[in-house]
């Protein structure tokens, strides 16, 4: 069936592009803390192993709704570890970081995460598309808020 959403086949591709970037980048980021918080070691497990677990079940929470909004746009969303690694602009963990480490890895990950939502948030606005701007806004928000908590874990 034809989509009749009040955006035109061009804009719904872009959205639907930026929101593939977020949602691989965040999926990354949901991989990278779920295994911290399996992996974490040293003075302040108990508290990361928490705060690692809140953070990942957030994230396992957006990226269905990403996708989701994705396949309102009338697109395929990425489903492969392959097509995720593709676009994803966080790169998975390969090494065995101590705490402190991973802290500030996770940072910076939300940090990039951060900006690509912004730039999600500033193409859907382009393209008159608002509920996407809806459903961005508040990550961006929400990875800043996360990126300042770790830093400030770490410092």
């Amino acid at each position: 069936m034809d989509i009749n959403i009040g955006i035109d086949t061009t804009s719904r591709q872009a959205s639907a592009t930026a929101l593939s970037k977020l949602l691989a980048s965040t999926y990354t980021l949901y991989l990278k803390t779920h295994g911290y918080h399996w992996n974490v070691e040293g003075p302040h497990f108990q508290q990361l192993h928490i705060q690692f677990m809140e953070q990942y079940t957030e994230m396992w929470t957006a990226v269905d709704e990403l996708a989701e909004r994705i396949r309102a746009l009338g697109h395929y969303a990425p489903a492969s570890y392959a097509e995720m690694s593709k676009l994803s602009a966080v790169t998975e963990e390969t090494q065995r970081p101590d705490w402190q480490q991973m802290v500030t890895t996770l940072a910076a990950g939300h940090e990039q995460v951060a900006k690509i939502a912004r730039d999600v948030l500033r193409t859907a606005e382009e393209a008159n598309d608002d509920a996407t701007a809806d459903v961005v806004a508040p990550r961006i928000t929400l990875h800043e808020k996360t990126a300042w908590m770790l830093r400030a874990t770490a410092a």
